[in-house]
């Protein structure tokens, strides 16, 4: 994450130029006060020490317009700017006898001395908003909206009459959409307000029910989103019930606000909630607080010093779950300053704890959320004063409002590297190696890793590694060779070796970070149905997000790796390669099975890389190997599962469809295919790294390349060899031709006799002819 610019050497240049004024007279007090739909920010600056503007700015043309100058010193908190850049509103706030008012106006920006007291003065906080729509070119006028958002008292749509003289303040019209309300955010990109109010829950149908029965008194919070459209009505889109823990939201005496504009939300120092979206349908709730687990008597002394838990919760509604994280033990005075940040980054959320810890949920569209990464903190070396750190709706950089810096929150490679090899936490590992595979696209960085990981393979956490390497790899290869018709059957296959929604506890220096998951409960009852909208199935992210929630709800039913393996513990008891024939599967009825396979898939790429050489001969001496078997039985079962679950998982347009067989081969066989290449490739680079004293132009391969070997490096080779050996069989992912034979026969050089009889009695070796004959053949002259 690097600081990439800053807002005030771009802006004042501008200034300078736009209002023809000196250097010298001074240009101070930068605040960057609203954002729009189509990119615009807005600034206020006070100048000549006499008087404040207000600008519209456009980062991408880096293009300023003057919009009105205050003939003094004016507080203004927060502003907006209508479409046709006819209209700014603004918010001004003042201090009165000990107590700040909050009072909005209203300016025609043509006519700058025509300046609309809208006459609402409240000491809550209040808000501006307009809004904006789609204009033709061919439409003759452009009806003006905008919002008025007052807290704790309601939200009010107001209308701009079309007049050619004064403005006037009998030229608005508004209309009550939102009374009391608690808390509210307005989201520019997609026209769509958010705001939590207090109702008395649904009817109980659990006769008796405490806190639900029809009588009841208790409120309970509750997040409703209201959709904007263009000439057409707003309408209801969400209806969620909230949990707050420890939020005081009936009889709330925190007043204190920090009036920060974007994003552009309405409240005080009682709830920092904050809804983070896009247009594919990506919707989470994200609330931050502090609790302390037992509740001290009315007599203890409070003070700074008192520990605290800090938590967050995400409630990821396109996943129909929600994720919490507890940071115990913090003193209250720290605790209360850190603001955390949320910013959805690809299918990540990455969240910003400052001097605690940075972490990337993995709660995308993809699959289900269950990697996730924590890493240390970033700028852990501003003071927590000068970091107030908020997204910018239409660019994908964050901005310092303390600082007006531009910032590129982003997970560097170099990051990732030094928390995998520094990091003693297995979940967070196979997290940085699932990021890499499928989201970074980049597995030589993660066999990098792997690789690295083998100097230390007596560990017993790296076994676990290489499943992951192996799944991720498998599942990001096919994801890049699948035919677009197919993709939704990757819902149906493994794409890493961690279970959902298991509990995390990491600890970055000195303080522990517990994250936990838990599910929703049906979140599509909380939205509008396409049937009930306004314009029915119009692409927008309720659409997409009632789609998701649809794939969700039904149920995703991956393949399991443990089903072949249950199935190859039977098959593989009665296993004789001797006596089977290679016409007995149905994959390959002559050649080499894997050879077809490898082949198909390397044509479905396009070119095929010469892959390098590993140190056995890649052939069987049987009529049916150890590696066929196991690839029949995964295509098999495979095949199965697609066939039997891709009906459930295939969603049209609200309809469900039948699954094609076509498509079922082509994703189980080119799922095999790729559970064969990884496991080659892996098998490759772990020998290649194992042998150090081998001579570098060394010709021989099989048993006479062990022979030639150390001792040292027999046995280093072995060791790797056999956490390979104990990953691919515990997630039946086939073996290189030749690998049995050749593991067999290096164990045999490398243990003990009465050590290698009992890898041979527990089915870890097999003394197949090939490896019988080099044994009987070295046992001549004893």
């Amino acid at each position: 994450m690097v600081i990439v610019d800053n807002f005030i050497p771009k802006l004042y240049p501008l200034v300078i130029d736009k209002n023809k004024i000196s250097s010298t007279d001074g240009v101070t007090d930068w605040r960057l006060i609203g954002q729009e739909q189509n990119g615009d920010l807005l600034f206020s600056w006070t100048q000549r020490s006499k008087e404040t503007c207000i600008g519209c700015y456009n980062l991408q043309r880096n293009d300023l317009e003057i919009l009105h100058i205050f003939p003094d010193i004016t507080n203004c908190i927060q502003a907006s700017v209508d479409q046709t850049k006819t209209y700014v509103s603004f918010v001004v706030k003042k201090c009165e006898n000990g107590l700040f008012i909050y009072k909005p106006f209203i300016i025609n920006i043509n006519n700058p001395e025509n300046v609309i007291d809208l006459e609402i003065e409240r000491s809550k906080q209040i808000m501006v908003q307009f809004l904006y729509k789609k204009v033709s070119v061919l439409s003759e006028s452009v009806t003006t909206k905008f919002l008025i958002l007052i807290h704790k008292e309601c939200i009010l749509q107001y209308q701009i009459k079309p007049c050619s003289s004064k403005l006037e303040l009998s030229d608005f019209s508004y209309e009550s959409i939102v009374r009391v309300f608690i808390w509210a955010q307005w989201d520019p990109i997609h026209q769509i307000l958010y705001y939590i109010h207090n109702k008395k829950p649904a009817r109980s149908l659990i006769e008796g029910e405490e806190g639900l029965l029809p009588n009841s008194s208790k409120l309970s919070p509750t997040l409703s989103g209201l959709q904007f459209h263009d000439e057409l009505p707003h309408e209801s889109v969400l209806n969620i019930p909230l949990n707050l823990p420890h939020a005081s939201t009936v009889n709330n005496t925190c007043n204190l606000y920090e009036d920060d504009a974007i994003p552009l939300r309405i409240h005080d120092c009682s709830l920092d909630l904050i809804v983070v979206t896009n247009e594919d349908g990506f919707v989470c709730i994200c609330h931050h607080y502090l609790y302390q687990p037992i509740q001290p008597s009315s007599d203890a002394i409070q003070d700074e010093n008192t520990l605290v838990h800090f938590a967050y919760s995400v409630t990821v509604l396109h996943q129909s779950c929600v994720l919490q994280c507890v940071v115990p033990g913090l003193p209250f005075v720290k605790a209360k300053t850190i603001r955390p940040v949320f910013k959805k980054q690809g299918n990540h959320m990455l969240i910003l704890l400052p001097d605690i810890c940075t972490q990337l949920l993995d709660i995308g569209i993809k699959h289900e959320p269950c990697c996730h990464i924590t890493l240390k903190p970033f700028l852990s070396e501003i003071p927590s004063h000068l970091l107030c750190l908020a997204s910018l709706a239409a660019y994908d950089n964050l901005v310092n409002i303390a600082t007006l810096d531009l910032i590129d929150l982003k997970i560097e490679e170099a990051l990732l590297i030094e928390s995998f090899k520094n990091e003693d936490n297995l979940e967070n590992r196979i997290a940085i190696l699932h990021f890499l595979l499928q989201h970074f696209e980049d597995s030589e960085l993660a066999l990098e890793l792997i690789i690295w990981q083998a100097q230390h393979a007596l560990k017993l956490d790296w076994t676990p590694l290489l499943k992951e390497y192996l799944i991720g790899c498998s599942y990001a290869s096919l994801q890049r060779n699948l035919p677009p018709d197919a993709d939704h059957l990757l819902n149906l296959l493994p794409f890493t070796t961690q279970p959902i929604g298991n509990d995390l506890e990491i600890r970055i220096e000195n303080k522990t970070i517990c994250l936990s998951q838990d599910m929703l409960w049906n979140t599509s009852m909380m939205l509008l149905s396409p049937q009930q909208r306004i314009v029915p199935y119009r692409s927008d992210i309720w659409i997409k997000l009632w789609e998701q929630l649809a794939i969700v709800l039904k149920g995703r039913h991956r393949f399991k790796p443990a089903q072949v393996v249950d199935k190859l513990k039977i098959s593989l008891v009665c296993y004789q390669p001797e006596a089977l024939s290679r016409c007995s599967t149905p994959i390959s009825p002559s050649g080499s099975i894997p050879s077809s396979i490898l082949n198909e898939l390397c044509a479905m790429q396009g070119s095929r890389k010469r892959q390098e050489e590993l140190p056995f001969y890649e052939t069987e001496s049987c009529t049916a190997s150890r590696q066929e078997h196991i690839i029949s039985v995964n295509l098999r079962e495979l095949s199965m599962h697609l066939l039997k679950k891709g009906s459930d998982n295939k969603m049209s347009r609200f309809q469900w469809q039948s699954q094609s067989p076509i498509h079922v081969h082509a994703v189980a066989t080119r799922y095999v295919s790729a559970q064969l290449e990884q496991s080659r490739k892996i098998c490759q680079a772990l020998c290649n790294i194992a042998v150090v004293s081998k001579r570098k132009h060394q010709l021989e391969k099989g048993f006479l390349y062990i022979d030639q070997l150390s001792a040292n490096d027999r046995l280093i080779l072995f060791l790797i060899l056999e956490r390979y050996h104990l990953a691919v069989e515990s997630i039946a992912y086939p073996q290189p031709q030749g690998f049995t034979s050749f593991f067999s026969f290096l164990g045999y050089k490398t243990l003990k006799f009465n050590t290698f009889l009992q890898y041979v009695n527990r089915n870890v070796l097999e003394l197949q002819v090939d490896v019988m004959k080099a044994i009987m053949s070295g046992l001549k002259g004893y």
